[in-house]
């Protein structure tokens, strides 16, 4: 006669073993030592950003995210063999989400200030932005860098409240001031002749000149400093340390200039925008 006791004790003996062979094995893996680690077993590079900042990253027709960081995140994950993801997040809660592992490093033209680097740890400085100058037609033999533009006899616009406007104050004190409520008002101010010069971001400039080259010309050299870097949790050097030695190699060997050509001094990829 079949024990069925038996039968059921080597079973429940037999599942205990397997048991204590699986949790060996798993103990027997090394859990990732840093993200770094993580992003290779994981075989995905999860890159956080906020479609909407031209050129870093914004979405072209078909709705795809597209821009200057997702190349560089792109180039990142081949270098590393593994595929990328994009987490397009809020930026009031980009920091939160990075913290929170919801991806692994953040991208998205983010400045570098005391402030942010209590939170999380930044690698080297990717670019380095300011205030620059965009021109009415006409003047760029006149008006070579921004000291020549402190004069009465020129017209100055500005974005009210903004970085811009207190450079504007700061440098400009001579010219004729005019404060506006958006970048659009202040920047068509230059191209209708209105003014002579607009105050603001590099990136808006930037744009702003490749989409209107006949009307304004971009002094496209900062005259005021703000570096911008990704960010990663804090506790992570493996990762910072990769970060950084991409971005040198990606700089010696010309494909950061590349993109940088495409994204901030051409004008091509306008025409996949909305």
């Amino acid at each position: 006669m079949h024990d069925r006791g038996s039968g059921m004790k080597r079973g429940v003996i037999a599942l205990l073993m397997w048991l204590v062979i699986g949790v060996a094995q798993a103990a027997d893996a090394p859990p990732p030592r840093s993200t770094l680690d993580a992003i290779l077993q994981r075989g995905e590079l999860r890159i956080g950003l906020e479609a909407g900042y031209m050129p870093f990253e914004m979405r072209d027709k078909k709705g795809d995210i597209i821009g200057f960081d997702v190349d560089l995140a792109r180039l990142m994950a081949r270098y590393m063999g593994v595929k990328l993801t994009l987490v397009n997040t809020q930026w009031d809660g980009i920091i939160p989400a990075l913290l929170t592992g919801k991806f692994d490093v953040l991208m998205g033209g983010m400045t570098i200030t005391p402030e942010r680097n209590l939170k999380v740890n930044f690698c080297d400085p990717y670019v380095i932005i300011g205030q620059t100058l965009l021109l009415r037609r006409g003047l760029e033999s006149q008006i070579k860098s921004y000291r020549d533009l402190n004069d009465p006899r020129y017209t100055v616009s500005t974005k009210l409240g903004t970085t811009g406007d207190i450079a504007a104050h700061k440098y400009f004190p001579r010219s004729r001031l005019k404060q506006f409520e958006s970048e659009a008002d202040g920047a068509m101010e230059v191209r209708s002749g209105r003014a002579d010069a607009y105050v603001y971001d590099l990136p808006f400039n930037a744009v702003y000149a490749a989409q209107n080259p006949d009307k304004v010309v971009h002094l496209k050299e900062p005259f005021t400093q703000e570096a911008l870097g990704w960010a990663v949790r804090k506790g992570d050097p493996d990762l910072i340390n990769w970060l950084n030695n991409f971005l040198a190699q990606s700089r010696r060997d010309g494909t950061y200039d590349a993109l940088y050509k495409k994204w901030f001094e051409g004008s091509a990829w306008l025409q996949n925008l909305k």
